[in-house]
């Protein structure tokens, strides 16, 4: 058994920016990861050209600004690098490999009580704090859905997990099933390898450039949320023109409400527009059921494919090892109470970076947390 003040579960950026953000108050804390490196997503799930979507003023992580030399748009390469930078600058040492498998508040000893299994050897270990910090992220658990007949494809089946680049899928059709910023890229990676690319598109998008998400987010500290969504919905019309064209629609509800609402992100266009006006990417509704290499979609046509790719995101698994909080997370492992007043449980429990406010979220989290329990332990 060990114990330390502060237990925080994840090693991605949201745990290291808890982590850096403690060590500045000089807090003691164990951090465990379930894989075998810090911020794994990045290092080990992420497709090669991946970028940080939104300007570097916004991503970067508490006290340790990106270097000067750094692109306006990170790139995956970049940020992998920053982070080991980060790490090394604050000497963050997480605990690797540990699963954990409860989280419960001794009423007792009023201290957390973590339970993990230790993926090398095997054993149950048992860690205690007086803080637990839930920063295992939005994306923890690639989820793939069920459709009808999708076991009887023959071709391969992957998540956006598994997808790197589109080298090896030159000449093959290949069906790209969600239509988020992930799917949007991952369906032009491989048109521009070569490959027959169709992406399913189920629901209405805001289309963005990257430059019109920035002057938004700066207009934000300034002017009303639904103005913004006007202007960005204005602009977006001006720029993208009648989408109905290309097998898309517009959502009635502004970009930025949908973002905070619904944590659903508008499409950030890196060029994967272009390619649906040009029919490089073909635009297809929903699955209705798969057949064999046939996929049967809502409008009842069916096309063959050979690769399926899933860009339909992350379920977190918060509510199967935390045991006795109804405060602060819902079951999707979503904080309950409204920002700003977001990470703050009872019992000394706290969440950071499942604002749906991406990094500049994970950020704000982290400095009030360390704050927070630096005002309670004096």
């Amino acid at each position: 058994m060990q114990e330390q003040p502060v237990i925080i579960i994840g090693a991605g950026p949201s745990g290291l920016a808890t982590a850096a953000s403690l060590n500045l108050h000089s807090i003691p804390y164990i951090i465990l990861e379930r894989e075998d490196c810090f911020a794994s997503l990045w290092k080990k799930y992420a497709y090669d050209r991946l970028h940080l979507h939104l300007h570097k003023q916004f991503c970067q992580l508490p006290h340790l600004p990106f270097p000067h030399s750094y692109p306006r748009f990170i790139s995956k390469q970049h940020f992998v690098s920053y982070l080991d930078d980060y790490v090394s600058h604050f000497k963050i040492t997480p605990l690797y490999c540990r699963c954990v498998e409860l989280a419960v508040f001794d009423e007792i000893t009023k201290e957390w009580i973590v339970k993990v299994r230790n993926l090398g050897s095997g054993e149950v270990e048992e860690f205690r704090g007086r803080f637990l910090v839930v920063a295992s992220g939005e994306a923890t658990d690639p989820y793939t859905p069920e459709i009808e007949g999708l076991k009887s494809f023959p071709g391969d089946v992957l998540h956006s997990t598994q997808f790197k680049n589109g080298k090896a899928f030159g000449d093959k059709n290949v069906l790209v099933v969600g239509s988020g910023n992930s799917g949007m890229e991952i369906a032009m990676d491989l048109a521009n390898h070569g490959a027959k690319t169709s992406i399913v598109v189920r629901s209405p998008v805001h289309i963005l450039s990257r430059e019109m998400v920035y002057l938004g987010l700066n207009l934000l500290k300034y002017i009303p949320l639904n103005m913004v969504d006007w202007l960005m919905v204005m602009l977006s019309k001006l720029v993208y023109r009648e989408l109905s064209k290309y097998g898309l629609s517009r959502p009635k509800e502004g970009p930025f409400f949908m973002k905070v609402a619904y944590g659903k992100y508008p499409v950030l266009d890196v060029g994967t527009y272009s390619k649906m006006k040009s029919r490089e990417i073909q635009v297809l509704p929903a699955i209705s059921s798969v057949k064999g290499n046939e996929v049967v979609f809502e409008n009842a046509e069916s096309h063959a494919f050979d690769t399926i790719v899933f860009c339909t995101g992350f379920k977190r698994s918060t509510h199967i090892w935390l045991k006795g909080d109804d405060y602060l997370l819902n079951d999707d492992g979503i904080p309950k109470p409204s920002f700003p007043n977001h990470w703050k449980g009872k019992n000394g429990l706290y969440c950071v970076g499942l604002s749906r406010r991406g990094l500049y979220g994970a950020g704000f989290d982290a400095r009030n947390i360390a704050d927070d329990i630096k005002s309670l332990l004096k």
